[in-house]
């Protein structure tokens, strides 16, 4: 059920998190949960501890039974943790080509598939949510346009690098939003996944457009100001005058030479350094309760469940019902 802000406003809690579930072959999640190993315990210990009404999870594999997503939702039930309703679709991660993208000279490999992926169903989105879901709509298909030379002429690749939903939250009238934006480095002087990725910051920048009362979350991919990728893609989306950034804050991050605020950070990785690259973008007119970023301070117990659940902070915003 929804939270309750003061006596006259009901407040529901909306997050994203990049949970690191995904395995390295099809099944071995659905067993890692069940088992409870000890990186997937974390994981549904910062989910549980969350408690969001509605929270859209990175790296999830997919299964055409959803046996996958059935054992994550069981093993938040048994945390305390309902979520009866969920979105969970074939992501683009992981399907084949058919083509060597890379141009390796091997046509099967995860950099070949229609998003970079080592089998059918890694890595892709779940949404989960205590609120009833209206009718998805699946954008996951649109074709990209890519800048000349970035694809091979015979090759058509989808936008989505993972997944494009557009999802209504019944009785609210909120939108929900999909970002899921692949990386936009690990590739050549040519930027293709530079490229791929501010072309998903726009695809979803134009379904939030079109539609009532947005949010945007997921994962983009890019810091407005540190790392590398077209940061001018995400610059565009934070300023976008359909919708406002509530500026999550947690108890970490700031990398060695890094400009941004620290507390905004939502990923701990080691190379380039902590990062802000997970968004909740409300509409305007909605009005914003409270926010954060989970990422405890160091005397906190919390951290080292945070922590063993993999670079990935999860964030999350209150919002006031309409």
């Amino acid at each position: 059920m929804p939270r309750q802000g003061s006596a006259q406003e009901k407040t529901i809690r909306i997050a994203t998190f990049e949970s690191g579930l995904g395995r390295k072959g099809p099944g071995i999640m659905m067993r890692d949960v069940t088992r409870e190993e000890d990186q997937a315990a974390a994981a549904l210990d910062v989910i549980a501890n969350v408690d969001a009404d509605v929270i859209l999870l990175g790296d999830i594999d997919w299964d055409i039974e959803g046996r996958g997503l059935g054992a994550i939702q069981d093993a938040l039930a048994a945390r305390g943790a309902n979520y009866p309703y969920s979105v969970a679709r074939k992501p683009n991660s992981g399907i084949p080509s058919g083509y060597d993208l890379d141009g390796n000279g091997r046509s099967h490999e995860a950099r070949d598939a229609l998003g970079y992926g080592r089998f059918t169903g890694d890595s892709g989105l779940a949404l989960l949510s205590r609120i009833p879901l209206g009718p998805v709509s699946d954008h996951g298909a649109v074709p990209w346009d890519a800048p000349a030379g970035l694809v091979p002429e015979r090759v058509t690749l989808p936008v989505a690098t993972t997944a494009q939903w557009v999802v209504p939250l019944a009785e609210t009238g909120i939108t929900l939003v999909t970002l899921a934006a692949g990386t936009p480095v690990f590739d050549g002087p040519e930027d293709r996944n530079g490229h791929r990725n501010a072309a998903e910051l726009a695809l979803s920048t134009r379904l939030a457009e079109a539609s009532p009362l947005p949010i945007l979350l997921g994962r983009a991919n890019l810091d407005p100001v540190d790392g590398d990728g077209q940061l001018e893609a995400i610059r565009a989306l934070l300023s976008h005058p359909g919708w406002f950034d509530p500026e999550p804050r947690g108890h970490g991050g700031g990398g060695a030479g890094h400009l941004g605020d620290p507390a905004l950070d939502t990923a701990a990785w080691d190379g380039p350094g902590p990062l802000r690259v997970d968004y909740i973008l409300p509409a305007r007119g909605l009005v914003v309760m409270d926010a954060g970023v989970l990422w405890p301070p160091a005397e906190d117990p919390l951290l080292k469940t945070v922590e063993q659940a993999g670079a990935g902070r999860a964030v999350w915003v209150d919002i006031a019902l309409p």
